[in-house]
């Protein structure tokens, strides 16, 4: 008994055995390894310590563990009270995403909650900026740029995707993932390509205010995400010979109320408007920029749906492939919201537009 209580007495006494003694209690009980035991111990003190309410949502059954540990993992750059706030304010959305929604919410809405140590943090990931190689398992190698400036990674991605679509000719057998993958490696063999003119084009999604330098509220990359507004001030300031559309919202609700271009040579009318409308797929979950998407006849042409924009909706490719091939139903909703009945007779509601 002696024995037992001078281990008890150590166990209180030293915080760094305390954590070890609840690890191994973890790791047996679970079956895990010392490491995995760890981790989820971590895990465990973060949401109970340090986010609180992320631990009551999860606890209540309101969000999974992937959605905490989301989370977590973006929110840890913080101070304990810069993240509380965050929490504050997507935990109730966080609810209704898909994790890679959340991930993206959690990036801007942390951007706009210390928009000064967010250009600090910035600029130091991207003076540690570095290309490494990795080896796999099948043989192959991976190459992978760390850090990178995303307006310039966008750009370089435009750019090598203009370059598969004009490769993507008739009997070409590649796909246009494998397109890519052989345009990077012969450019930066030397392997001739015939130039793309000009950048690479950027879609940024920013306010008037950050523009003007009046606001640090972040923009939106399409297919990447919220970036700082220093960011989304260059991208925009190097965009003089793309086209250049607007948007203006209600202050309130934040649907569009009108739009235009500042060029003569605008994409169709109803394809903007319907890109002004939702500029994202409007299938549950997705993040596909409506730019790169289809435009969908929500009663099929071929049953005698007309071509207007109130039967018009962006749809990724294979999002559209999916809805007409397993039977999907789609609703537009008054406000701007669209729902969708699965062939489970399931039904979701989602925007269409970026959290």
């Amino acid at each position: 008994m002696a024995l037992v209580a001078d281990s008890m007495t150590e166990i209180d006494d030293d915080p760094q055995v305390a954590s070890e003694a609840a690890a191994a209690e973890v790791r047996a009980a679970l079956r895990l390894t010392r490491r995995s035991a760890d981790i989820e111990l971590a895990l465990a003190l973060v949401l109970t310590r340090r986010l609180p309410k992320v631990w009551e949502a999860l606890a209540a059954g309101c969000i999974d563990l992937r959605r905490a540990r989301t989370i977590v993992e973006g929110t840890s750059h913080l101070s304990d009270r810069v993240a509380g706030e965050v929490v504050d304010q997507i935990i109730e959305p966080a609810t209704r995403l898909t994790t890679g929604q959340l991930a993206a919410l959690l990036r801007r809405v942390c951007i706009e909650a210390d928009s000064q140590q967010a250009a600090v943090r910035y600029r130091q990931a991207v003076s540690d900026r570095r290309v490494v190689v990795e080896a796999t398992v099948e043989g192959t190698a991976n190459l992978v740029g760390l850090d990178l400036p995303p307006d310039r990674v966008a750009a370089i991605m435009a750019r090598m995707s203009e370059l598969a679509r004009r490769l993507n000719t008739a009997g070409e057998t590649r796909s246009i993932d494998q397109l890519r993958a052989d345009v990077l490696l012969d450019l930066l063999e030397g392997n001739g390509h015939q130039a793309v003119p000009g950048r690479g084009m950027v879609d940024i999604h920013v306010d008037l205010d950050t523009l003007a330098g009046m606001s640090q509220a972040p923009g939106e990359l399409a297919g990447f995400g919220p970036v700082i507004a220093d960011i989304a001030r260059q991208v925009a300031d190097q965009q003089h010979h793309t086209q250049w559309r607007w948007t203006a919202t209600d202050p309130d609700t934040g649907l569009p109320v009108h739009h235009g271009t500042t060029r003569r040579r605008p994409t169709p009318g109803q394809r903007r408007q319907v890109e002004t409308r939702n500029p994202t797929c409007v299938f549950p979950g997705c993040r596909i920029p409506a730019s790169q998407c289809d435009l969908d006849h929500r009663i099929p042409w071929s049953q005698g749906g007309p071509t207007s924009n109130d039967n018009l909706a962006p749809l990724c490719r294979h999002d559209h492939r999916i809805r007409h091939q397993t039977g999907w139903k789609h609703q537009p909703l008054p406000g701007g919201d669209h729902q969708w009945t699965s062939p489970l007779g399931h039904t979701y509601t989602t925007s269409g537009k970026p959290p």
